[in-house]
């Protein structure tokens, strides 16, 4: 998927077999759903080699993951869209979706771990994190928030027990997100421009599309995440202002 992952347990015992199937299937997921690999079923699907129906299990599954996020953001996150380019030229929409895979595959770990019987644990992929009951015995997990404009320094700290957080924005990847509407990334020039969102919430699943389709909205994003139960959204503008939903979920104290 591009990016590093890490598995942290913190609970007592040998978990070498456990992690070794966590690996596995993250290696599986890669192998079905890569856009860099021309062999995966999604880069098969996008040649017209393979239809979704002929692909892995997990493809469907996947895609309907992705109709359900598509209809909860107002199309602000599709897995299937083209770009400016594309859509002038008739080029049918590319099937991609790479917006929702790494935190369903991240959340499906982590509950490989839970069937293993694990209570207290994190999985890391990229900076987007499913954690699992607690950090240690009465303690909350803290996970930091990179600045996007210097990665060296965090804007944010969330706190939390079985809690998700995702991040979407232009630190790692540059403009890479694409407003659906336009085929184009947002225009970061504007007034009040994003350079990052954050989505906290039950499920990495969905905190990783709702994440990606909030970049993509802009400021407008936090009173949509207002109404989506269970979910909290802090957002970085281009000169450094943070916004957030009021029950964004920071250390107190």
């Amino acid at each position: 998927m591009g990016t590093v992952f890490s598995i942290d347990i913190r609970d007592p015992g040998d978990w070498a077999r456990p992690v070794r199937d966590v690996i596995a299937w993250l290696h599986g997921v890669d192998a079905v759903f890569s856009t860099y690999k021309d062999g995966s079923d999604i880069s098969r699907i996008g040649r017209g080699e393979l239809t979704a129906g002929e692909a892995d299990p997990r493809v469907p599954e996947v895609l309907a993951l992705c109709e359900r996020a598509q209809k909860d953001t107002n199309g602000f996150f599709t897995a299937r869209w083209r770009g400016a380019a594309a859509a002038a030229a008739g080029a049918p929409a590319v099937v991609d979706p790479t917006g929702i895979v790494k935190g369903w595959a991240i959340e499906r770990a982590s509950g490989i771990l839970r069937g293993h019987g694990s209570r207290d644990h994190c999985v890391n992929g990229g900076g987007d994190v499913q954690l699992a009951g607690e950090a240690s015995p009465g303690a909350q997990w803290h996970v930091g928030i990179s600045d996007p404009r210097d990665p060296s320094r965090l804007v944010a700290v969330v706190a939390g027990r079985d809690i998700a957080v995702a991040t979407s924005g232009v630190a790692e990847r540059g403009d890479h997100i694409v407003d659906p509407r336009t085929g184009r990334p947002p225009d970061r020039l504007l007034p009040g421009s994003l350079v990052s969102a954050t989505i906290t919430g039950p499920s990495l699943t969905l905190a990783d599309a709702y994440a990606t389709a909030a970049f993509a909205m802009g400021p407008a994003a936090l009173d949509w995440v207002r109404a989506m139960p269970g979910y909290e959204a802090l957002l970085v503008t281009r000169d450094g202002t943070l916004t957030s939903t009021p029950g964004f979920p920071s250390p107190r104290g």
